[in-house]
C-alpha cells in the first residue's frame, strides 16, 4: 500500500481532540458514506472504505476503548490501514443483512461462499471480481458470515475507462442470490476519487 494513503498516528485526534470535535467529524463522515454504499438487492450491501472511513473507524475504537498508548494505536493502525484502497483497487465491507435471527441464520447457510461471487463491472469491460477476506476464512462447510471484507482490483483499463466516463455496474452471482445494479453518478465519481 501507498505511503500516501495510509494512517499514521500523526494524522489521528488525541481523545481530548476527539472528544470535542466528534459530533462535526461523524457528521462529515456519514455525509460522506452516503455516497460510498450500495445496495444489491434486499439484504446484501457493498460499504466502500476509504482513508476518511477507516480514520472514523480508528477514533471510534480508541475512544470506546480509551486508548492512548503509541503501541496499542499502532496496532489499531495496522488492523485498519488494509482497507484503505491504494490507488488500483476498491475495498468493501460486503454485510448480509436480515431483520430475524432465524432467517438469517437460514440465509447464511444457503448463501455459502456469496463473497466469492461479488464483482464490479466498467461497462464494456470483463468483470472485476472480489478478492474476500484476505485477513481470515468467513465461511465454513455450514454457512458464510454476515460480514466479509473485499477488494476489487482494476486494470489501468478499467480505470481509465472510468475515467472516460463509462458507466460502473455492482453484482452478486450467486446461485441462491443474484443482483445487479448500475450504480449512480454520485457514488460512481466518490468511488472513482479511490483511484487518485
Amino acid at each position: 500500500m501507498s505511503s500516501s494513503h495510509t494512517l499514521r498516528p500523526s494524522d489521528l485526534l488525541s481523545l481530548e481532540d476527539y472528544h470535542r470535535q466528534r459530533t462535526e467529524f461523524r457528521e462529515r463522515v456519514l455525509a460522506h458514506k452516503r455516497n460510498r454504499q450500495v445496495a444489491l438487492g434486499p439484504n446484501a450491501t457493498l460499504y466502500f472504505e476509504d482513508r476518511l472511513t477507516m480514520q472514523y473507524q480508528v477514533q471510534e475504537m480508541l475512544r470506546v476503548e480509551r486508548i492512548f498508548e503509541t503501541a496499542a494505536i499502532e496496532e489499531e493502525l495496522a488492523a485498519y490501514n488494509p482497507m484503505i484502497p491504494d490507488g488500483s483497487n476498491l475495498k468493501a465491507t460486503f454485510m448480509l443483512e436480515y431483520a430475524e435471527v432465524e432467517e438469517r441464520r437460514v440465509a447464511l447457510q444457503r448463501l455459502r461462499g456469496i463473497e466469492g461471487t461479488v464483482y464490479m463491472q466498467v461497462a464494456g469491460r470483463a468483470r472485476v471480481p472480489a478478492i474476500a477476506d484476505e485477513d481470515l476464512e468467513r465461511t465454513d462447510a455450514q454457512k458464510t458470515s454476515a460480514v466479509h471484507f473485499l477488494r476489487f482490483e482494476f486494470a489501468p483499463q478499467d480505470v481509465s475507462a472510468l475515467h472516460g466516463g463509462s458507466a460502473l455496474a455492482a453484482g452478486v452471482d450467486h446461485t441462491n442470490y443474484s443482483y445487479e445494479i448500475d450504480l449512480s453518478d454520485n457514488i460512481r465519481a466518490a468511488l472513482i476519487a479511490d483511484f487518485d
